[in-house]
């Protein structure tokens, strides 16, 4: 989808040590996967921990996505919270910070009937003239995205593609033969399978390390050369692996990324901590079965369990001082 993009990174943020904000580390990572070859990038969403940050770091997030990007890659502003008036007012100082679309999580642990999530995806996308991406994630919501609800919800001009983590592609293609709904395949292993039944794109984790195997991916894809994708989808298995199966997302990928030297710091913010001993250990025998990929060099990949040992407070709570 060219109005946002089609290799979409969900991006870490990085933090020093302290669990402050590393903002050269910020600019140097979001310039990197757009370098690799992304096209989009969702700042502040879950795995930029965006439950741990303050507002003002949100939309500083933004502004600093925007400045380093430039017209190379589309700024998607993740959450961005689940309660609509404090959605609304994220929404609309991120689109006064630049932001070219809004990810729209559903409104999660409130668990609110279908006719609250219609009225709050409403209600954010009457906010701005900004594109909404919803997201369906019901794994972390603790509920998903009717698929009358998404129907609903299409209906709205602002309303133009979902993002799915919940895997049910039955529903997805009964969607996209209903709708104009764009889909990004939420999961990055479900990446290729999403994108053979019509999915326009992924938003991506895994892509913090490897924005230009998926760039490759979706390349082949859009020349219809199955066979050439379904070889990068292999070629990334193991890096997806672990990256996505055996702690959160961000925690693996700052862990990750700092080994291969990308990130200053592998530091989390509390109640994220970083791997075990044996966690950690997974993730490396992970890694060690990742052969050729596109901008990826394991060979000299040094990991520093004591660096990323433990989660950090930051001086500002976020949900405490959101105007921080």
């Amino acid at each position: 989808m060219e109005q946002l993009g089609q290799v979409l990174v969900a991006v870490v943020t990085p933090m020093r040590s302290d669990g402050e904000v590393d903002w050269p580390g910020v600019e140097a990572l979001i310039d990197g996967c757009v370098t690799q070859g992304a096209d989009g990038i969702v700042v502040s969403g879950t795995t930029g921990e965006t439950s741990t940050l303050t507002d003002a770091e949100k939309i500083q997030l933004v502004r600093t996505a925007k400045q380093v990007a430039g017209s190379r890659a589309r700024i998607i502003s993740g959450g961005p919270s689940n309660e609509t008036a404090h959605a609304i007012q994220l929404a609309r100082e991120s689109a006064a910070a630049g932001a070219d679309g809004i990810l729209l999580v559903t409104p999660y642990y409130l668990k609110p009937t279908q006719a609250g999530v219609l009225t709050h995806i409403r209600m954010v996308a009457d906010a701005t003239d900004l594109p909404v991406i919803l997201y369906d994630i019901p794994g972390r919501a603790g509920i998903p995205l009717a698929y009358d609800t998404i129907l609903r919800a299409a209906k709205h001009p602002n309303v133009v593609a979902v993002k799915d983590a919940k895997g049910d592609f039955a529903q997805v293609s009964h969607v996209l033969g209903e709708t104009d709904l764009a889909y990004y395949s939420g999961d990055d292993t479900h990446a290729l399978a999403h994108a053979a039944i019509g999915a326009v794109g992924v938003v991506s984790v895994t892509a913090n390390i490897a924005s230009a195997a998926y760039r490759r991916m979706f390349d082949a894809v859009n020349a219809n050369d199955f066979a050439q994708a379904l070889e990068m989808h292999r070629a990334l298995e193991p890096l997806v692996r672990a990256t996505m199966t055996h702690i959160p997302g961000t925690v693996s990928t700052k862990y990750i990324l700092h080994g291969l030297g990308r990130i200053g710091s592998p530091r989390v913010r509390l109640p994220l901590v970083g791997p075990e001993e044996a966690e950690a250990a997974v993730i490396e025998a992970d890694i060690a079965e990742v052969g050729e990929i596109p901008g990826v060099d394991f060979s000299d990949f040094r990991p520093d369990r004591n660096a990323a040992a433990g989660g950090a407070l930051p001086r500002i709570p976020g949900a405490a001082r959101r105007n921080a």
